[in-house]
């Protein structure tokens, strides 16, 4: 496998099999992956929806073994309607633009904290372009959870959790 990683040696053994045993994210985040839920939450605790690409959008999120990704985002029924929505970009977050957002690039994983740093060499929105952003992620069996801290299209800082299937 040719994608970067930091392993740190932990003072704790690792469980067992069958004792909560999970393979470092560099082992388990390879594959594609598609979206099954994404919700905004503001420090009080409330769900903040999201205009530009809506509360359930379709999604597909590939990370390859040779440290490239790919990510696709688009409003659901898209199509349906017409919207010159576009999400503001925030500093750990691009910026969708008619209902969808992509980008692609370069990963690495630090296996250590539970992270992938992403390097985005090409994106929807120019401002995009050379964006580098850090994500935790969590891969349990075939569910991919990430967690990052990002803007909500009216400014308010929100924690936003995207929940993924693995689908090859």
């Amino acid at each position: 496998m040719n994608v970067r990683a930091k392993r740190a040696r932990s003072p704790h053994p690792e469980p067992h099999a069958g004792e909560g045993a999970r393979a470092p994210l560099s082992v388990a985040l390879p594959g594609t992956w598609q979206l099954v839920s994404r919700t905004d939450v503001n420090a009080a605790g409330d769900i903040v929806p999201e205009g530009s690409l809506g509360s359930d959008p379709v999604a597909l999120l590939i990370y390859d073994r040779s440290g490239h990704f790919s990510a696709q985002f688009m409003k659901r029924n898209r199509g349906a309607e017409r919207t010159d929505d576009d999400a503001r970009a925030s500093a750990n977050n691009t910026r969708a633009r008619g209902g969808y957002d992509a980008y692609f690039g370069t990963y690495s994983i630090d296996d250590s904290s539970g992270t992938v740093s992403q390097t985005l060499v090409g994106a929807l929105s120019p401002e995009n372009v050379g964006h580098s952003v850090t994500r935790e992620m969590i891969v349990a069996g075939d569910t991919l959870t990430i967690r990052l801290t990002t803007t909500s299209s009216d400014g308010q800082e929100v924690l936003r959790t995207l929940l993924w299937k693995r689908v090859g």
